[in-house]
């Protein structure tokens, strides 16, 4: 369940860690052409990053929470070029390059929609990717959101509304938050938390979306994106908020209409390269934008993600079976005919769809679902298959592919690769909560207890759980001393990471006082 879009982002429409890096030190609010509103300082961004990550940790929690690899992957893919390019352009300065979290999340929510938070955490959800045609559609939606964040536009609405507490704000997001998908209940949270903040700073968004809108303009032609794509997602929201919005609570309509934003950027195309691919002038790093294919790929599992109703997967799956089915089609029916229990249909889709997609950029998609299908339940013993797609996922760089690779080996009677592999990719990705509980399984079947629980307390801690961290870290001391002595020095890291878990208690503990 996510927040409203009508509070930070109202645009009917729209969950990856990226670090930060030097840029040009050109202050964000000093962009041409836009009009100040403010810096938000009387929010500072060590605050700010705190508040984004108390509202992060009830995210984790929620059952429409989704860590997906395989769409997380390819939001990444998306997201690389663009804060590569908002940082040359200055919007992202150093100090938010680095302090803030800067990390997408996904939901479960079928509604078009995408949203900014506190600290730098972003949300998107399924329906927003099943909707979307092309990368640069996406794309659009991703540079908007980076820019609320960039602009520091949270911390501004603060400032605005009489210096409103950092605790209200928080208060009504975690309530939309609560609400879910049902908007009247998400409506009457946010105005009960603060009926200021809904009605004395309906001008003040207004410009807010203008400026996300001017500045992610930027940002997503810098990065190499058509700039045709940002057009034509608005087309997409408008005829979205047809479907999303119930009429309730119209006080909180607080962005622009979507025709005046439309001309808006149709007005900023001639102004712009149109790039339709890699800019010619772009950095190295960013030559490498998704492939037409691969974002049908990754729509289509987004639409099988987010739709609930068997009736549908059984549509897709007979639709899959044309001969002259498009490979977007082969994924969707694929997929469904997992969800369905034809494990056999399922894999022969999935066959289909890897042939199809021989040398293109697709094709890692493609081999992520197979892996996927092969280690299901009931899925038919395919071992030679399963076992050159272990090898290959096992050297590859992509989280999905590791993530996968990693359970293949475990499947295969190799839970030591598994533990190699994950504890190198924890090393550089120490906040990425289900490595360290694929760590838990593959320490367990090899019987190392002590470091299984430590694995466990780190995925607890990648999620902000600190009591959860502090609990497992206890009982991993608490093994029998056989147990413990057997791995000194991973008993070492734990006394030590027991320290840092209760400064993190005791340092929350004096936030909430404060408040």
């Amino acid at each position: 369940m996510l927040l409203s879009a009508a509070l930070l982002c109202p645009a009917p429409g729209a969950w990856s860690q990226v670090n930060g890096a030097p840029t040009n030190g050109r202050s964000p609010a000093a962009s041409p052409n836009l009009p100040s509103l403010g810096d938000g300082e009387d929010l500072t961004v060590a605050a700010e990053r705190r508040l984004g990550d108390r509202i992060a940790q009830s995210i984790y929690r929620d059952p429409d929470y989704l860590d997906d690899p395989v769409i997380g992957d390819y939001l990444l893919q998306l997201w690389q070029p663009l804060l590569a390019a908002a940082r040359r352009r200055g919007e992202v300065s150093p100090e938010l390059s680095e302090r803030l979290a800067w990390e997408l999340m996904i939901s479960r929510e079928r509604s078009v929609n995408a949203f900014a938070l506190p600290g730098g955490y972003m949300g998107v959800n399924l329906g927003l990717l099943a909707v979307t045609e092309r990368p640069e559609e996406l794309a659009s939606v991703l540079a908007h959101e980076m820019s609320h964040v960039a602009q520091r536009h949270i911390a501004r609405m603060m400032s605005n509304e009489q210096r409103m507490a950092p605790w209200m704000i928080a208060s009504m997001i975690l309530g939309a938050l609560a609400a879910g998908a049902n908007p009247d209940a998400a409506g009457a949270a946010i105005a009960g938390s603060s009926a200021v903040a809904a009605q004395q700073s309906l001008k003040f968004s207004r410009d807010m979306e203008r400026e996300a809108d001017r500045i992610g303009f930027g940002v997503m032609t810098g990065a190499g994106f058509d700039g045709h794509g940002f057009v034509e997602m608005f087309g997409k929201l408008q005829q979205a908020s047809r479907l999303n919005d119930s009429g309730a609570y119209p006080y909180l309509r607080t962005h622009p209409l979507t025709s005046e934003r439309i001309a808006d950027m149709q007005a900023r195309l001639p102004e712009a390269t149109p790039a339709l691919g890699p800019r010619a002038d772009a950095a190295p790093q960013l030559q490498g934008l998704p492939s037409g294919m691969q974002h049908a790929l990754v729509s289509a599992r987004a639409r099988v993600l987010a739709e609930r109703d068997s009736t549908r997967w059984a549509t897709w799956v007979e639709r899959a079976r044309s001969p002259d089915a498009k490979p977007a089609d082969l994924y969707a029916g694929a997929l469904s005919a997992q969800r369905l229990g034809q494990s056999a249909r399922a894999l022969e889709l999935s066959e289909r769809l890897r042939k199809l997609t021989t040398g293109d950029a697709a094709r890692g998609v493609a081999d992520a679902l197979a892996m996927e299908l092969l280690l299901s339940p009931g899925a038919p013993a395919q071992p030679a298959l399963l076992a050159e797609l272990r090898d290959a996922a096992l050297g590859a760089q992509s989280r999905a592919m590791v993530m996968l690779g990693a359970q293949a080996a475990m499947a295969t009677g190799q839970a030591e690769r598994a533990t190699s592999r994950l504890q190198a990719w924890t090393v550089e990705h120490p906040r990425d909560a289900l490595a360290w509980q694929l760590l838990v399984r593959a320490n367990q079947a090899q019987g190392h207890t002590l470091r299984a629980v430590r694995a466990d307390a780190e995925a607890h801690a990648a999620h902000y759980d600190w009591d959860g961290a502090l609990e497992r870290l206890k009982a991993a001391q608490a093994l029998p001393a056989a147990q413990r002595n057997a791995d000194p020095i991973e008993l070492a890291i734990v006394d030590s990471r027991r320290r840092d878990v209760e400064q993190r208690l005791r340092d929350a503990m004096r936030d909430d006082d404060k408040r």
